[in-house]
């Protein structure tokens, strides 16, 4: 019982505004010694609760993002958007994903990657970044980019979510996507079936 208080205890404090901690920040944060916390955190990383990142500081992972879903206002959104994006994804040959803005961070709520692309964005749920503007939430990467248009109104969705595209820097244009892209944030809007073109 007192391991698995400590572990939510280290969860507890990543519900912050800092997207990653080094395990000093993390031992100041919780009171454990580094040795403690490295058995808890390999042991939620092993879950994906946790992740370490190749900078060597800890960071949330996959596994409370998916939990969540199962909340029903959640699952429902996910229900709604995720067969759009899997449609956006195959028409524009990207990755298209449902952003989660809010103090300043984004997070990433659902992907669809595209079929039978080589050389594509690999964004997974749950994969988070600092933003200068709630107004641009857009991931900087090296040779990429990433286009993302507003979800703004409705009784499901909320002014902070956001439709996104990325890829490769030079190629989203050429594939029309800014088109795709506003038409799938319209069929949100108007509530269209999934299924219907885009």
């Amino acid at each position: 019982m007192e391991a698995v208080e400590r572990a939510l205890t280290v969860l507890e404090t990543f519900d912050s505004r800092k997207e990653s901690f080094s395990l000093a920040e993390l031992a100041q944060a919780t009171g454990y010694y580094k040795s403690t916390l490295l058995r808890l955190l390999g042991s939620l990383e092993r879950f994906d609760y946790t992740r370490r990142g190749e900078d060597g500081r800890w960071r949330m992972g996959g596994t409370p993002l998916r939990l969540a879903r199962r909340h029903p206002p959640s699952r429902d959104l996910a229900l709604r958007v995720q067969p759009v994006l899997d449609k956006l994804a195959r028409q524009s040959g990207e990755t298209a994903s449902l952003l989660e803005v809010s103090d300043g961070g984004v997070l990433c709520s659902l992907v669809a990657l595209p079929p039978d692309q080589a050389l594509r964005h690999d964004l997974t749920p749950g994969t988070q970044w600092s933003c200068q503007s709630v107004h641009d939430p857009q991931l900087r990467m090296a040779g990429g980019e990433m286009l993302c248009q507003q979800l703004d109104g409705g009784d499901a969705l909320a002014p902070d979510l956001w439709l996104a595209l990325s890829g490769p820097a030079g190629r989203l244009e050429s594939t029309d996507c800014v088109r795709l892209l506003k038409t799938a944030t319209h069929q949100l809007h108007q509530g269209a079936s999934p299924g219907d073109d885009l």
